[in-house]
């Protein structure tokens, strides 16, 4: 279902009703690993709400926009425990990069959506699979596929799972990124399908 109206009442709202929501949600996983930290998490940036929800309090270091939509984001994020590096692909793309490579050169778990933050959607954009490349570090693709959901009219057609959702989270195996630009353009193409097959649309 489509909701022109619900997303100024969800900015509206913000992070205390997503947060009430979510508390009803119920997940299951598959595919998930005791992994080894550094490695990033990617998602397309219509799955946000559910994956933040799941991984709370695990200390996993977002890059997030710093377009105004960002700050929404930023906002929830903190309320859940998360670290945050602001900049994307495209404003503040070079900052962001940085900061992400810097955090998995700590040690950190890194999530982004690499269609973000204004599309096209689910396109991958070079940056998370150039920050892995840089920091030698693997790729992990996670989809959520849920029982019910509202979608906005949003470039993305964000997800909001409604109450008492039933969410299948999916993640794939670690993407290992080659060297050079022939790495980097198999490194995309890599990530883009685990991303369709871990959310069900390959």
């Amino acid at each position: 279902m489509k909701l022109r109206w619900a997303e100024p009442i969800a900015k509206a709202l913000g992070p205390p009703a997503i947060k009430t929501l979510a508390a009803t949600w119920r997940f299951r996983e598959s595919g998930l690993q005791p992994w080894k930290p550094p490695f990033i998490f990617v998602l397309w940036h219509s799955r946000i709400l559910p994956l933040l929800a799941l991984h709370k309090g695990e200390g996993l270091v977002l890059l997030i926009s710093r377009h105004r939509d960002g700050e929404y984001l930023a906002d929830l994020a903190d309320g859940w425990d998360y670290k945050s590096v602001r900049g994307s692909t495209q404003r503040g793309g070079e900052v962001g990069l940085l900061g992400i490579v810097r955090a998995l050169q700590a040690g950190a778990i890194v999530a982004l959506a690499p269609d973000g933050p204004r599309g096209p959607c689910e396109r991958v954009q070079p940056g998370a699979v150039a920050a892995a490349q840089h920091a030698g570090v693997p790729i992990v693709a996670a989809g959520a596929r849920t029982s019910s959901a509202w979608y906005l009219q949003s470039w993305d057609r964000m997800c909001i799972p409604k109450p008492f959702a039933a969410i299948d989270v999916r993640y794939s195996a670690p993407i290992q990124i080659a060297p050079k630009k022939e790495g980097l353009r198999a490194g995309i193409e890599a990530v883009t399908r685990s991303l369709h097959e871990v959310n069900g649309t390959s």
